[in-house]
């Protein structure tokens, strides 16, 4: 009786966590990265944030893309400071994301580039997106 009741939890939890997968999969996905470079010199950072915009920017399913260098103003004490470049980009669901992955463009901006980097940090997310001000927001790739 105790296998059974077991068994059953499990398979209960199992079907809870496809449920949630499958509604994840539906939602906006944030692919945020953070660079930290061997060189820290501002010609490394503009070749990185080059390097971003001719190869990450302008994939199907991104809903919007920014990359940017660490404002180094910032310097509280919850500023995360151990990166140099971040990477934003927002796609329309999980499928666009797996694509963008092992698209051809996002390889060849790792194989050339990989070289300069000291670490890499990645955060993705699912997204409850709301508008905001003048900004509509909605799951449609963004137009290049």
């Amino acid at each position: 009786m105790k296998t059974l009741a077991s068994s059953l939890l499990i398979a209960a939890a199992l079907a809870l966590l496809a449920g949630q997968t499958a509604e994840a999969a539906d939602k906006m996905l944030a692919h945020d990265v953070y660079f930290t470079l061997k060189d820290k010199s501002p010609q490394a950072k503009a070749k990185l944030l080059a390097a971003c915009k001719k190869y990450l920017s302008g994939h199907p399913g991104t809903v919007w893309f920014a990359a940017g260098a660490r404002a180094e103003e910032f310097a509280r004490d919850v500023n995360d400071a151990a990166f140099d470049v971040a990477l934003h980009v927002v796609f329309k669901d999980k499928a666009a994301h797996d694509v963008y992955q092992v698209a051809e463009k996002h390889l060849k901006f790792i194989q050339e580039n990989k070289d300069s980097w000291e670490k890499v940090r990645v955060f993705d997310s699912y997204l409850d997106v709301s508008s905001h001000e003048e900004v509509s927001v909605a799951a449609e790739p963004a137009k290049h």
